[in-house]
């Protein structure tokens, strides 16, 4: 009797999660009409108060990667804590793709934390989002903050024994609140392992440029540049990759 009940329970929870994975696969096939599975998932992590830049960014960057010929491109979608509409700090409303707390997600290869105002104080005490981040950091090739994301990402515990940077006003205040931590200030973004922060602002396309060139060399991300007007030279960027 036991066993014909545990045969029961497998069947059941492979049809729970056959059925999970067609409803995120649906999902996406909504979000991405023309969806290609051999993409890298890119998710953007948004709440209340998220600054514009350090989203669309690295936003652009990224879904432009469609757009060329024989690389692994990105799918880009936007992740929040709520089915709402989020508005951003300068007051655009954006609806997020997929509500973390709730929906089944698709495997996510690179998590985007761009800035929000409260990420100096309130959003570090949401233990959700926190958790979120940390669980994320589970399964993702990389993570990337922008400006004060790397609030987000030190407060997780991602940024321990790693170097980073952040909005260059608030380096100062990034040290003090978290002293054990290696805080640059004299570049516009750090790789250190499968993390990258940014000064964030206009510099966030720089960062985004830099991923692109790590994964689809100099060529590729020279192309991404010049579609949306960015001089892009690698050589003259102040940043810092930790081997």
């Amino acid at each position: 009797m036991k066993k014909i009940v545990w045969v029961l329970l497998v069947v059941v929870l492979s049809c729970q999660s056959k059925t999970e994975n067609k409803v995120v696969e649906n999902k996406l096939e909504k979000i991405f009409p023309k969806l290609e599975k051999d993409r890298y998932n890119v998710a953007f992590l948004i709440m209340e108060g998220t600054y514009n830049t350090e989203l669309t960014a690295p936003f652009d960057i990224f879904q432009h990667t469609v757009f060329r010929k024989n690389i692994k491109a990105m799918n880009v979608f936007i992740v929040a804590k709520t089915d709402k509409a989020i508005t951003t700090f300068e007051g655009i409303k954006i609806l997020p793709d997929f509500n973390y707390v709730k929906d089944s997600l698709p495997k996510i290869d690179i998590l985007v934390v761009p800035s929000a105002e409260h990420h100096l104080d309130s959003d570090l005490e949401d233990k959700v989002m926190i958790d979120f981040v940390n669980k994320m950091d589970k399964e993702a090739t990389f993570i990337t903050s922008h400006c004060d994301g790397a609030f987000v990402l030190a407060k997780a515990g991602l940024l321990n024994n790693k170097v980073s940077t952040t909005f260059p006003s608030d380096v100062d205040k990034m040290r003090t609140m978290f002293p054990d931590l290696d805080i640059r200030k004299e570049v516009l973004f750090v790789h250190d392992g499968k993390y990258i922060t940014s000064a964030g602002g206009a510099k966030s396309f720089e960062a985004a440029l830099y991923l692109c060139e790590f994964l689809y060399g100099k060529e590729i991300a020279q192309s991404l540049a010049k579609g949306l007007v960015i001089d892009w030279n690698l050589d003259k960027v102040p940043h810092l990759v930790i081997k």
